[in-house]
């Protein structure tokens, strides 16, 4: 049973202009009148033929072919509407999933001179000894900047990851508020006057910053002002930066000397 629609399709392809059905169609639109009127039979006067001039017979013509009409067929598909999971694959936009991002690693140990608190990054990742290179060069700041040389420690060194395995959310957002509720901690316990962060990992995931803060003051919400330094072992790689760490700390001398007056 054809619609309307494709009923008119087939008879356009086959070049069928005018039509009648024999019987009432379903689905099809009404008839037009003027189609329905019989047309008056044509009077045509006899007419005496001429004499035709007998010609040499000539081969028929071949007749004309045929022109081949390609009438569209409903495909089996045609019919029935998409499923409703195909359509959703089909404008559902193609969405990389994003690769996972690796925990960040690092150990970082809280030491106090006088009223300042130092959040250091290990070189190496373990505790400092008396006779490390790193250890010393932080004895030789603090004697510059007047605070005493021989540092406290404070608790364990903070190392992340904490697990080595496990679903807890171990990424750099965590990381942060790791650090930055370990520090406030130690804050209520003994406020300082200063915090410094040394090294490119306390400054990242304590003061919320990058190398371009390095020798600069920051303030840190939950935390106040805090002092962005490069990490002992890039001092030591690069002595040329211990310049700039003087500039700043004369800077910013004057606040814990007045602390200790």
């Amino acid at each position: 049973m054809l619609i309307e629609s494709r009923r008119r399709a087939y008879l356009t392809a086959m070049q069928v202009v005018n039509w009648l059905p024999r019987t009432e169609l379903p689905f099809a639109a009404p008839s037009r009148p003027e189609l329905l009127e019989t047309p008056e039979p044509l009077v045509v006067a006899p007419v005496t033929p001429a004499p035709v001039a007998q010609t040499p017979v000539e081969p028929a013509a071949k007749p004309a072919e045929r022109v081949k009409i390609e009438v569209p067929r409903p495909t089996p598909s045609a019919g029935k509407p998409a499923s409703k999971a195909t359509q959703e694959s089909e404008e559902a936009p193609l969405v990389a999933k994003a690769a996972p991002v690796p925990p960040p690693r690092f150990a970082l140990q809280l030491l106090r001179a006088g009223r300042c608190l130092l959040l250091v990054e290990l070189p190496t990742g373990e505790t400092f000894q008396t006779r490390d290179p790193a250890y010393l060069l932080l004895k030789d700041m603090l004697r510059a900047a007047g605070l005493p040389d021989s540092p406290q420690i404070v608790g364990e060194p903070v190392r992340w990851p904490l697990l080595a395995r496990g679903t807890m959310d171990q990424g750099p957002e965590a990381a942060r508020d790791f650090v930055q509720g370990f520090l406030s901690a130690r804050l209520e316990d003994a406020p300082c006057v200063c915090l410094w962060l040394i090294g490119l990992p306390a400054v990242r995931f304590a003061g919320e910053a990058n190398a371009e803060s390095f020798n600069r003051e920051l303030q840190v919400e939950g935390l106040g002002s805090v002092w962005a330094l490069p990490g002992l072992e890039l001092l030591m790689e690069e002595p040329q930066r211990k310049a700039d760490v003087w500039q700043a700390m004369r800077r910013l001398m004057a606040r814990w000397k007045e602390s200790n007056e």
